[in-house]
């Protein structure tokens, strides 16, 4: 097996719908998480903009149930072979990350590259994000972009 250098890795793969599995110090929970990339073009934009999956469809709902249930998108374990459980994205929170932070989380066994997922969820993922009231103006022009 060829020893792939982790830049190449991620800048080589990175499109919309590029799942990664890691850890967030900014989450409620210390377990990695899947993280999907929406970005029109992730590649040549500043950031990468990414949502979280969660397996605590509940306690999401719970969290978020001021929210527009639009924000909130299923997806179950036979959409999205990767996820073991059924899950839940909130796209009323969005992680902003450079291509460099995901390469360095690859570098030090932080970061597991995940099958990509199906640009009709991404879809999904994208109108969820700009239904929520909580996602700033300037991301929402990044993804209608």
């Amino acid at each position: 097996m060829i020893d792939v250098p982790p830049e190449v890795a991620i800048r080589s793969t990175i499109k919309p719908g590029s799942v990664y599995y890691f850890s967030e110090d900014s989450l409620y929970s210390s377990e990695p998480h899947y993280f999907i990339v929406i970005n029109k073009d992730p590649f040549r934009e500043r950031v990468v903009l990414l949502v979280c999956a969660s397996s605590k469809i509940d306690k999401v709902k719970q969290r978020r149930r001021t929210c527009p249930v639009d924000t909130l998108i299923e997806i179950t374990s036979s959409q999205y072979k990767d996820f073991r459980l059924n899950s839940i994205v909130d796209c009323n929170y969005l992680l902003e990350k450079t291509i460099g932070q995901l390469v360095d989380k690859l570098t030090h066994n932080q970061l597991w590259l995940k099958t990509k997922m199906d640009f009709a969820l991404v879809k999904r993922l994208r109108e969820g994000v700009l239904a929520s009231p909580l996602i700033e103006r300037r991301i929402k022009a990044l993804l209608r972009g």
